[in-house]
C-alpha cells in the first residue's frame, strides 16, 4: 500500500540519501537499470519538489527500453523513464501547493518556438514537434525518488485517489479524446446513445468509464475471452464482446479505437452509424499491408457525413477533466486496473510484462 504520510525536505530540499532512478540508454535495446545513487533534481527542473509515489508502466516504457525510440536531456547519455506519475508535494516555494498535496505531472511541455497551438498552451498539438516529454523526449520522467516540475505542470489530486492517481495520465488521454469527440459531434444536432470501445487494456478500460459516466451506453470489444477484462467491463456496467467488430449487433454512434490492428481499425471505420464518429486513440506499428475496398469505405464515410479522427497525449484542461472524472468514479473499480504493484527494488519484474497485466505500477514509497 502506498503511505499516505509525508517527509519534510531540508533546508535546500534534499535528502542525506542519494536518489533512485530507474533509467535506460537510448536507442540501445534492453539497457534498463536502476540507479542508487543519482544526484537530487536539480533546481532548473522546476519550483516544486515532489516525492515521488509510484509511476505506472504502458507500451511506451516497453517500447523505449526495446530501443524504439526515446530521446535523453542535452548533456546527458542516459533517460530516467516514467512518465505516469504520482507524488506528494515537499516543498514549493511558489506558494500554489502545500507540502503533502497529491499531484500528478503533466508529461509533455511546449515547445520553444513555440508554434501557434503551444503558444496558448495546446501542446497536446504541438505543429513543430519540437515539443519534450518527461520520461520519453528530452525529459527525465518521474521513475526517480524524487523529481521537480513547474507548478503550471503539476496537476493537484483529490486525496481519495491517494492509491489511485498513477492513472491520471492514461486518463487524460481519453479525457481528451471524449472532448475532441464532443466538440464534432456539435456540428449538428447531436444525440449519441451508443459507444463502442475496441481494446480493454488500460487506455480502453478508462475511455469506456468516461463514456458510462456520460450516461452512456457502452460495449468494450477485446480478443480476451478470460481473465480480468470481462469482469472489469462489467463492473463498469458496459457489455463484453470477444467477437470480430462485423459480428456486433449495431453500429455505434461514437467509437474510440485503443488497439492500433490495423484491421480493427478499418473495420470499426465502416462500422459506425450515420454520422458516426471514430477516435483513433491507438498507435499501428506499420510495416503490414491489407488489401481493403477504399473506394466503399469513402462512399460510406461521405455519404454518411462521418468522421475519423486520430487523438493523442492531452493539455492541462484534459488533465483536470481526468482528475475530475477519477474523483467520481468507484475507487475499487479503478484499484482492481492495477493487477501488479511492485517495489523499486524488484523493478526489473514491473518491466516484464505478466499475461493478465492490466496495469502495472512501481512503487516508490511503501
Amino acid at each position: 500500500m502506498i503511505c499516505l504520510l509525508y517527509r519534510a525536505a531540508g533546508p535546500s530540499g534534499g535528502k542525506d540519501e542519494g536518489v533512485r532512478a530507474v533509467t535506460v540508454k537510448p536507442g540501445v535495446a534492453n539497457s534498463l537499470s536502476l540507479a542508487e545513487d543519482q544526484p537530487e533534481p536539480a533546481p532548473e527542473e522546476g519550483a516544486v519538489l515532489v516525492e515521488a509515489l509510484a509511476v505506472g508502466i504502458c507500451g511506451t516504457d516497453h517500447e523505449i527500453i526495446a530501443g524504439d525510440y526515446g530521446e535523453a536531456p542535452p548533456g546527458a547519455d542516459r533517460l530516467v523513464i516514467g512518465h505516469e506519475s504520482l507524488g506528494r508535494v515537499l516543498e514549493d516555494p511558489s506558494g500554489t501547493l502545500q507540502p503533502g498535496d497529491l499531484v500528478a505531472g503533466i508529461v509533455r511541455h511546449p515547445d520553444p518556438v513555440p508554434c501557434t497551438n503551444c503558444a496558448v498552451g495546446e501542446w497536446d498539438m504541438c505543429r513543430n514537434g519540437q515539443y519534450t516529454e518527461h520520461g520519453i523526449k528530452a525529459l527525465p520522467g518521474f521513475a526517480r525518488d524524487r523529481w521537480r516540475i513547474e507548478p503550471e505542470f503539476a496537476v493537484q489530486l483529490d486525496p481519495v485517489l491517494a492509491q489511485v492517481g498513477v492513472l491520471l495520465e492514461p486518463t487524460s488521454v481519453v479525457a481528451k479524446a471524449w472532448d475532441h469527440i464532443e466538440r464534432i459531434g456539435h456540428r449538428a444536432e447531436w444525440r449519441p446513445q451508443t459507444v463502442l470501445v475496441t481494446g480493454a487494456g488500460p487506455i480502453g478500460l478508462l475511455a469506456a468509464l468516461l463514456g458510462t459516466q456520460r450516461g452512456l451506453t457502452v460495449h468494450v470489444l477485446d480478443r480476451a475471452t478470460d481473465g480480468p477484462k470481462p469482469e472489469l467491463v462489467a463492473g463498469l456496467g458496459a457489455t463484453y464482446h470477444a467477437v470480430p467488430v462485423n459480428d456486433l449487433p449495431f453500429e455505434p454512434d461514437v467509437v474510440i479505437e485503443c488497439t492500433g490492428a490495423p484491421t480493427v481499425v478499418l473495420d470499426v471505420m465502416c462500422k459506425a452509424a450515420p454520422t458516426g464518429i471514430v477516435c483513433l486513440a491507438g498507435v499501428s506499428s506499420g510495416g503490414r499491408s491489407i488489401d481493403f475496398d477504399a473506394g466503399a469505405l469513402n462512399r460510406a464515410l461521405v455519404l454518411e457525413n462521418n468522421v475519423v479522427f486520430g487523438s493523442v497525449n492531452a493539455n492541462r484542461r484534459h488533465w483536470t477533466m481526468a482528475a475530475q472524472a477519477l474523483a467520481r468514479a468507484d475507487q475499487v473499480w479503478l484499484s482492481s486496473l492495477i493487477t501488479r504493484r511492485v517495489p523499486v527494488n524488484r523493478y526489473a519484474d514491473a518491466y516484464t510484462a505478466g499475461p493478465d497485466d492490466i496495469k502495472v505500477v512501481l512503487e516508490f514509497a511503501s
